[in-house]
């Protein structure tokens, strides 16, 4: 096996401002970088026509391109029928802010994926990414739904409900290995005809854990990045490991990627620890052995 996937890094894992983070990025030995887009200096409504053509020209004059950007707005996901109203059209400036950057990438959590089909919850998620996905695909985007609060499985049958791939999948295999038990090779080919992003994580499942404690759903506490990555420090329910140390095969994994024939990103996601560089370059390392 010999992978030809370019390398990317979450630029906000290393905990500086973007602009920073963006040449720290070209520094680990990144080809691409994935940005947050919901808040702050990249909120779409902060980024005039000219920020963001300046923004992609120097993103471009340090030799990287974006993989994707992030787009997850948090709280409930897309299961409360009254927020999406300003979730939804926000989820789509993301997407017109990742075009002019030069991506067609934008990977959000969702929530998670009702089982009853029938349920006012299953309804009100389906609108919104149906919603979505039209307005995506309309533009030549796509929607990533990221791995973890639902096996694969059960992401796929909600996908497989919906009429276009303009939502499709960001697969996390580090979040299926710590919170649902999944595993990732097997949720590869299940989800074969959907991925176009992965992030590249590992991490350790040392209790079993109640997915709605950790990416929220209604009547639960909402999704929170900052609450995830407590858990993940405090070793409660899981923990998040350097590359090779934990439960991900990572010689099966980019193996089954290979089988399926993804080109895309390996972008890599450091959600904890002191020395976020230090990690990341060793992440880097880890991944270039395989090519």
């Amino acid at each position: 096996m010999k992978l030809t996937n370019k390398i990317g890094v979450i630029v906000d894992s290393f905990g500086l401002g973007v602009r920073e983070g963006l040449a720290k990025a070209k520094e680990v030995g990144a080809e691409g970088v994935q940005i947050y887009a919901v808040k702050g200096e990249m909120d779409p409504e902060n980024l005039s026509p000219a920020a963001r053509k300046e923004l992609r020209s120097y993103i471009e004059s340090l030799g990287l391109e974006i993989s994707a950007l992030v787009g997850d707005l948090g709280g409930h996901g897309f299961g409360v029928e009254e927020d999406n109203r300003w979730k939804v059209e926000k989820s789509k400036r993301i997407v017109d802010l990742a075009l002019d950057l030069g991506t067609t990438i934008v990977t959000t959590h969702i929530g998670i994926a009702p089982h009853d089909t029938s349920s006012a919850a299953f309804h009100t998620m389906h609108s919104a990414c149906e919603e979505l996905g039209q307005y995506a695909k309309s533009v030549g985007a796509y929607f990533a739904i990221e791995t973890g609060p639902e096996t694969a499985a059960d992401l796929k049958a909600f996908l497989d409900t919906l009429s276009t791939n303009g939502v499709s999948v960001n697969f996390d295999p580090a979040n299926m290995v710590m919170v649902t038990g999944d595993d990732p090779v097997q949720g590869v080919h299940l989800l074969k005809d959907y991925i176009v992003h992965t992030h590249v994580k590992d991490g350790i499942r040392l209790k079993e854990v109640d997915p709605r404690d950790v990416y929220g759903a209604v009547g639960y506490a909402p999704m929170d990045h900052e609450k995830i990555a407590e858990m993940v420090s405090s070793g409660l329910f899981f923990r998040e490991v350097p590359l090779g140390e934990g439960g991900v095969d990572f010689n099966r994994y980019f193996q089954a990627l290979q089988d399926i024939g993804y080109t895309g990103y390996l972008t890599i996601e450091r959600e904890v620890g002191t020395q976020p560089e230090l990690d990341i370059r060793k992440a880097v390392d880890f991944i270039r052995k395989y090519r």
